[in-house]
Order: C-alpha cells, then sequence, then structure tokens
C-alpha cells in the first residue's frame, strides 16, 4: 500500500470515526434525555391533562428502571448472537416508535409500558457501544471518544430545555413527544446506513460470503462469557455497581437535600442544576481526552476524588456558594465516569467480550442504583436528615479510588482481552493493524 493510499485510509478512518460518534451521542441523547428524562419536566402537564396521580407517576419512574435492567441482559444476549450494530440500531428505532406513540393515546397503562419499555432501550443501546467504537475508532482517541457519547444525556435534556417552553407553553405536550419522535426515527434512518456502509452489521472479522457469521459469533460470544473469570472483570462490575450507589442517589436527593435539609430557595438550587447541565455537556470530552494522555486508571482517579470533596462539602460546609461548588465537582466527576469505564473496557478488550463485559456493568449499575436510592431514603427517615448518606457518599468514592488502583493499567498485557484489545506493541505489530 502506498503512503497515498494509506494516508487517505487513515483519513476515511477518521471521517468514519466522527460520523459513527455523533450519531452514537444522538442515541444516548434520544433514549436517556428523551426516553428517561422527557417525561420527568411535562409530567405536570399531562397529569392535567389525562388525570393521574402521583403515585402512578412513582410506579412508571420505577418500572423504567426494571426495564432498563432486563434490556441490559436481553441486550448483551443479543449483541452476541445479532450484532452489536444490530441491537444499537433496532434499540433507537424501538425508543423513537415508542415515542410518537405516546401522544396517540390516553391511557396511562399504555404510556407506563411504552416508558418502561424506552427505559430499557437506555441501556440496550449502550451495551454494544464499546465493541463499535472500538471497531471504527482508533485506541488513542477511545477515551475522547466515549467520554463525549457519555455525555449524550446533556444534549437530550438540553434539547428538552429548548422545546418544552414553546410546546407546553401552547398546551402542546402531544406535539412535544411527536416532535422527539420523529427526530430520533430520522437519526436511526440515517445511523442504518451509514453503519451499512462501515460494514458495522457484519461481524467482527467477517470480510465476506466465504466466512460464516453465525459460527464466528457463537464462537465469540462463548469466549466472551468465559470473561467473568478475570479477575479485572469482577473489579469492573463492583465498581459499576458503587457508581450506581453513588452517583445516582447523589442527583436524586441533591435538591431534597439543598431545599429541606439545608434551607435554600428554589432558585438556588435551580442555579445549582443549571450549572451541573451545562458543565456535564462538556467535561465528558474534556476528561475524555485528558485520559488519552494520562490513562483511564488516573483520570478515573482524579474523578473520585473530585467527588469525595463535593460530597464532603455538602456534608461539613454547606454554607454560601459552596454548595454550587460542591455541584461544579460532582458534575466534572459524575459525567465522565460514565465514560471512562467503557473507555478502559475498550481498550482492554474487544469484539463479544467488550459487549458482554460492558453489557453486565449496566446490570451491576442499574442495581447498585436501586440499593443507593432505598439506603438514601432509608438513612433519611431513621435519622431525619440526608446529610449521613452523602458521608455513605464520601466513603464509598475511598472505596473506588483503591478499586481502581487494583486494575492493571489499560492496554497491558494483564489487561488484554480479545484479539485486538490491546494497541501495537511494535512496528511489525502496527504495521498489521
Amino acid at each position: 500500500m502506498s503512503m497515498e493510499d494509506l494516508a487517505q485510509a487513515k483519513r476515511s478512518r477518521r471521517i468514519a470515526g466522527f460520523v459513527i460518534t455523533a450519531l452514537l451521542t444522538s442515541f444516548v441523547a434520544a433514549t436517556y434525555g428523551f426516553g428517561f428524562y422527557l417525561f420527568a419536566q411535562i409530567v405536570t402537564d399531562m397529569r392535567k391533562d389525562l388525570g393521574f396521580g402521583y403515585t402512578v407517576v412513582g410506579t412508571v419512574t420505577a418500572s423504567g428502571q426494571l426495564g432498563f435492567l432486563l434490556f441490559a441482559l436481553l441486550g448483551t444476549w443479543l449483541s452476541t448472537r445479532v450484532g452489536g450494530g444490530q441491537v444499537t440500531i433496532g434499540s433507537a428505532a424501538l425508543c423513537g416508535v415508542c415515542l410518537v406513540l405516546i401522544p396517540l393515546t390516553d391511557s396511562i397503562v399504555v404510556i407506563g409500558v411504552l416508558l418502561t419499555i424506552m427505559g430499557g432501550t437506555a441501556a440496550s443501546v449502550y451495551v454494544p457501544l464499546v465493541e463499535i467504537v472500538g471497531r471504527v475508532v482508533d485506541y488513542e482517541h477511545r477515551g475522547k471518544v466515549l467520554g463525549l457519547i457519555s455525555s449524550g444525556t446533556s444534549y437530550g435534556v438540553f434539547v428538552n430545555s429548548l422545546l418544552v417552553p414553546s410546546f407546553v407553553g401552547g398546551g402542546n405536550w402531544r406535539g412535544l413527544w411527536y416532535c422527539v419522535g420523529l427526530g430520533t426515527l430520522t437519526s436511526t434512518a440515517v445511523a442504518a446506513f451509514a453503519f451499512h456502509r462501515l460494514g458495522l452489521f457484519r461481524a467482527e472479522g467477517a470480510t465476506g460470503k466465504e466466512s460464516p457469521e453465525q459460527p464466528e459469533r457463537d464462537d465469540s460470544a462463548r469466549a466472551g462469557w468465559r470473561m467473568v473469570l478475570v479477575r479485572w472483570v469482577v473489579i469492573i462490575w463492583v465498581m459499576k455497581f458503587l457508581n450506581g450507589f453513588a452517583c445516582m442517589p447523589f442527583q436524586n436527593y441533591l435538591s431534597p437535600y439543598l431545599r429541606e435539609g439545608l434551607g435554600f430557595d428554589i432558585g438556588f438550587a435551580a442555579q445549582v442544576w443549571g450549572v451541573i447541565g451545562v458543565i456535564g455537556m462538556f467535561a465528558g470530552f474534556g476528561v475524555g481526552w485528558l485520559s488519552d494522555r494520562i490513562g483511564v486508571r488516573s483520570s478515573l482517579v482524579l474523578c473520585y476524588g473530585m467527588f469525595f470533596v463535593s460530597a464532603t462539602l455538602l456534608v461539613l460546609a454547606p454554607v454560601g456558594y459552596l454548595p454550587m461548588v460542591s455541584g461544579v465537582l460532582f458534575a466534572l466527576a459524575f459525567y465522565p465516569i460514565y465514560g471512562l469505564v467503557p473507555a478502559y473496557v475498550s481498550k482492554s478488550a474487544s469484539g463479544a467480550a467488550a459487549t458482554v463485559i460492558f453489557g453486565i456493568t449496566n446490570v451491576t449499575q442499574g442495581l447498585g442504583g436501586i440499593v443507593g436510592n432505598y439506603t438514601a431514603g432509608f438513612l433519611k427517615a431513621w435519622t431525619g436528615d440526608f446529610t449521613w448518606y452523602y458521608v455513605v457518599i464520601a466513603a464509598t468514592t475511598l472505596v473506588l479510588v483503591v478499586l481502581t488502583l487494583q486494575l492493571p493499567r489499560e492496554g497491558s498485557p494483564e489487561s488484554a482481552v480479545g484479539r485486538r484489545g490491546a494497541p501495537p506493541t511494535s512496528e511489525k505489530d502496527a504495521a498489521h493493524a
């Protein structure tokens, strides 16, 4: 291959990586931002129109978490059999269809089922991302790419904040669902075409008709499931459980703690959340970029350090503007964490192994969130204060730092799983990569 052909191939790969990154970010924005959080933003208007109570709201949001867990398992199983590209596109399409169907019914039961399915697609669309990014993005850029994708939720919520006032202000909440649903389906159609052109619907390693995909997928799936025996994988799963245990309750109880526990008004609480949202739009990419230079483990330790200080401020010095500082540190840590862990997996594993490892992380994270939210509620009822759970969060971050330091360096022989998990280690290897 001539130098000119090699340069053209590199340019084509960069363009493909950019396109896929943008599309995957839009999928996370849709499934999380629209599928998970839009209902919460317009539930008041839907309640007035459809006449359901807050007991129903609680049931619907809980069923969304259940859908997340079930689809995380289902997405992992399907990805190792039909392919990660098919599962990601199918999940995004299913989310788009559900978004369009919600305004067509007045039944809160049907709406609850659709919201549960959308909660599930948020998990299943995310499961194959590590495998897909590993196939189209060069090793040295995966941290920033997965960091940006993990911030997709912030972009979805930001789009919601732009659309909600104009639609709901005019009494047209149904039109809002149509708008985001059709936008999601359009993005999915573009992505399906891009995936087809880039060969992402074919099994990794399949090059033509003479290379049957199903036996290769089955062998890869069996190899992937054996990764549970690897020590660093178990550490990653424990870390994701603790991430869910600490991160989800932190944000869920932040506003009640600020307003009821610390006496701040709703305006200040809204400002804190506004700052968290804006920072979240850039934090994932920024820390991901840093991780490509200093390593994922070092970046995780940095994030957990900021998370520790954030929780400690709310316990020891929740006065003046320090809760705002706590919110800034939380945003700088929270959004990157959800990109750094898949970045570590992507730089250490490949193919079905990466899909299985990351798929189970979504399950353990969801379980951690359930346990964490229950524990926070229990401590509030027992002590009459949210403070003690923020003490628990601070202690959990220290445990996470210790676990992070137990991980082998990403890309090292100790961490590599699969034929393409580690970067080339010699000029000869690089020539064949």
